[in-house]
């Protein structure tokens, strides 16, 4: 009897002691802070509480960050000293599964000609600053017009990746996918109606990400509220219940946006930094020996060869990289590579990340500005030289001013290229100033490519008192690059080569980085430590490139679990 009872008060207890861990659990919509509600039915504070983990977006795989030993830590033989082993740290992020493709980006180009028709005077140097320059696969001793005239659009090479793609373009297009992209998650998510991202879109009316959660009402040129989706029908009918105004006419609704705060908003898609995409390409295997750094990883792969050990797979290569001389791919048969050129995306296994082609098929353009060392001693954390920090420009109305068709600006780059620096619809940028600025210590312009790389005021030549221009400075530069310039007359584009003899460098800060061997390189360049670069305004047919999207939250995607 006395057992009963006393299983019968245990079960009581355990009842209990669930009623209250369940109400309490309830109170994550209760401030801590003031004991205030704040799921928002009396209308007063809201918050996003049911958050819990952001959306891996289209395309990409997520990638734990951690320290690392970035930098050569197999052979130097050119000792060129231009990537010194150094520790490093990258916050965790995501990455796109494989290079992006010619159908991915043809996608771009179909997108860009429907929305900015090049026959419209207004638009005609968007859609051609945008295509990619096919002629990188002409050769002055060899036969390439085939894939010149078919490598970009024939389905033949839909899933082989995109190349004569410059630096800034593959910026561009990244821009465009997150606008893309966050437009689909909206569409999804019932804040705007379906097929508005199809249907209802011209030049003056395109979606972009900023200008939504900046000035949302005046997205899609002024008309979101006629492409309400379902969340705002939804709060429509619970406002009104079918109650009239004083008039017996309905009021007028307003349409309910998405915001940061609202969590689904996903951050853009961006080019990886040196040290992110080097961190990825050395996967996990091989880095660590218990909670240690170890290093010493030559390829995104275990082991010291380029062949495969695997019993299934044993002998074939684990990449598309130049054997050797006249050699891109090997003898016919069941030893060749099977690639001459690109190779089709995923032909190769993926590393431990999960990502493909991070050895071999094409290079792949960084966000980096190129500098011969990487400066550890001043940052050792998400390391990244190119920072150039701008802010919303505010107009006359002393609102966040959005680029229209007739406030377009183009760029025309040193190859004579023009480019528009922004679309109709986005938010207008001007260089911070000294509102910024003013007694901070983490940074004080907004161009920050220089800092601490050898020019002239991080030498010991620079006078911080001196406000002449010395005219000895350019002459001390570290950095003397050649200055090419290109402009116009009454005859159209005029072109001037610095025919200097004086230049001692190639380096400005218009140089990127690019990383990884391509299917012309050589095995000593798939290294993943290993750096080049080259002009941002320039293309080959040898680099492409993929994106990146930083991780909010959390570090990793799941809780730790000691090992046994």
């Amino acid at each position: 009897m006395k057992k009963r009872t006393i299983k019968i008060m245990l079960l009581a207890a355990v009842v209990s002691l669930g009623f209250f861990s369940c109400k309490r659990s309830s109170s994550n919509n209760t401030s801590r802070a003031t004991g205030w509600r704040i799921d928002g039915k009396d209308g007063g504070f809201t918050a996003n509480t049911k958050f819990k983990d952001q959306e891996t977006a289209p395309g990409l795989v997520f990638v734990e960050g951690g320290t690392f030993t970035m930098g050569k830590t197999q052979d130097d033989p050119m000792h060129d000293w231009n990537n010194t082993p150094n520790q490093q740290h990258v916050q965790s992020f995501y990455m796109d599964e494989t290079e992006v493709t010619n159908l991915m980006y043809t996608e771009y180009l179909y997108w860009t000609k429907s929305v900015f028709p090049p026959e419209d005077e207004n638009y005609k140097n968007i859609y051609t600053g945008v295509l990619p320059d096919t002629l990188v696969w002409r050769d002055r001793l060899g036969f390439n017009e085939t894939m010149t005239t078919n490598y970009l659009r024939h389905p033949g090479y839909a899933d082989y990746p995109v190349v004569g793609v410059n630096w800034i373009q593959a910026v561009q297009f990244c821009q465009w996918r997150t606008d893309r992209v966050n437009e689909s998650v909206l569409e999804r998510e019932g804040y705007i109606a379906k097929g508005v991202k199809t249907d209802s879109i011209d030049a003056g009316s395109t979606f972009s990400t900023e200008a939504y959660l900046t000035r949302p009402k005046e997205t899609y040129a002024g008309k979101i509220d006629d492409y309400q989706g379902r969340i705002a029908e939804k709060s429509k009918k619970k406002k009104k219940k079918g109650e009239d105004d004083e008039d017996g006419e309905e009021e007028e609704s307003t349409n309910v946006y998405a915001k940061r705060t609202t969590g689904i908003i996903l951050p853009e898609y961006r080019l990886p930094t040196e040290a992110e995409w080097e961190y990825a390409a050395k996967g996990l295997d091989g880095l660590r020996e218990y909670n240690n750094v170890r290093g010493r990883k030559k390829y995104p792969w275990k082991g010291e060869f380029t062949r495969s050990g695997n019993r299934k797979r044993r002998g074939d290569q684990l990449a598309n990289f130049k054997q050797g001389k006249g050699d891109y791919g090997g003898i016919a048969g069941w030893s060749d590579d099977g690639a001459d050129i690109t190779a089709r995306v995923k032909t190769y296994p993926p590393n431990d990340h999960g990502l493909y082609d991070m050895a071999g098929n094409v290079a792949e353009w960084v966000a980096d500005v190129y500098r011969p060392i990487v400066d550890d001693e001043a940052n050792d954390f998400n390391y990244y030289r190119g920072n150039y920090y701008t802010k919303n420009k505010i107009n006359a109305e002393g609102t966040v001013e959005i680029v229209e068709a007739g406030s377009m600006k183009y760029d025309t780059l040193a190859n004579g290229r023009i480019m528009a620096r922004n679309l109709p619809g986005q938010l207008a940028q001007v260089d911070v100033d000294e509102k910024e600025t003013y007694l901070r210590t983490n940074f004080d312009k907004s161009d920050n490519r220089n800092y601490r790389d050898g020019d002239v005021a991080s030498s010991r030549y620079f006078d911080l008192f001196n406000e002449d221009e010395d005219s000895e400075s350019e002459a001390k530069r570290m950095y003397n690059a050649p200055k090419h310039q290109v402009g116009s007359d009454s005859t159209g584009m005029v072109r001037q080569y610095d025919k200097s003899n004086s230049r001692t460098t190639l380096i400005d800060d218009n140089v990127r980085v690019y990383k990884g061997g391509s299917w012309k390189d050589r095995a000593y360049w798939i290294d993943p430590a290993q750096r080049r670069a080259f002009p941002e305004y320039m293309a080959t047919s040898y680099i492409g490139f993929r994106c990146a999207m930083s991780r909010v939250g959390s570090k990793s995607q799941s809780n730790k679990r000691p090992r046994k």
